[in-house]
């Protein structure tokens, strides 16, 4: 399988617990993607039209900052990438992860929480970016998904 990374973005902390219970389950190193400018409750408010997620989720060209950085991307093979969805999709700091690294020749696994929204078109979104990796068929995951159910969904995709 290669050596893994699960990288990902939590708002409030479900990701963050997905992406713990997956890397335990496979053995995968954990970065945690964290916005140099850290959200807000106003600004995760996704009602009010001028909350800073809003106004990143309607610009399509917005690249929020990432605090810090993965020391050596290549030394994975595969990287698991999770967030929860916003707007149907993944949030604008994914794309400035996606944009911010070489991922030729490795597999992106994208996952992401929601308690009913879809993945939507994160994954067509994230190869766009990164054209150079194979990103496969993403999965989302509710807060309490097993290790188990996480384990046996990367044993059927690598």
């Amino acid at each position: 399988m290669g050596k893994s990374l699960v990288a990902f973005f939590s708002a409030s902390g479900v990701t963050k617990q997905v992406a713990v219970r997956l890397a335990s389950s496979i053995g995968a190193e954990l970065f945690e993607i964290e916005p140099e400018e850290k959200y807000t409750s106003a600004d995760l408010n996704w009602q009010d039209k001028s909350s800073r997620s809003s106004i990143e989720m309607n610009d399509k060209n917005s690249r929020p900052e990432i605090a810090s950085r993965i020391a050596d991307i290549s030394e994975y093979s595969n990287v698991f990438v999770g967030f929860p969805v916003w707007w149907y999709r993944e949030p604008s700091i994914i794309d400035t992860f996606m944009e911010s690294y070489n991922f030729s020749g490795k597999t992106v696994i994208p996952f992401c929480t929601s308690g009913g929204s879809g993945i939507g078109n994160s994954g067509e979104n994230m190869k766009a970016l990164a054209k150079e990796a194979n990103v496969v068929s993403g999965r989302r995951f509710t807060r309490n998904v097993s290790e188990e159910e996480l384990k046996k969904w990367v044993e059927e995709i690598i």
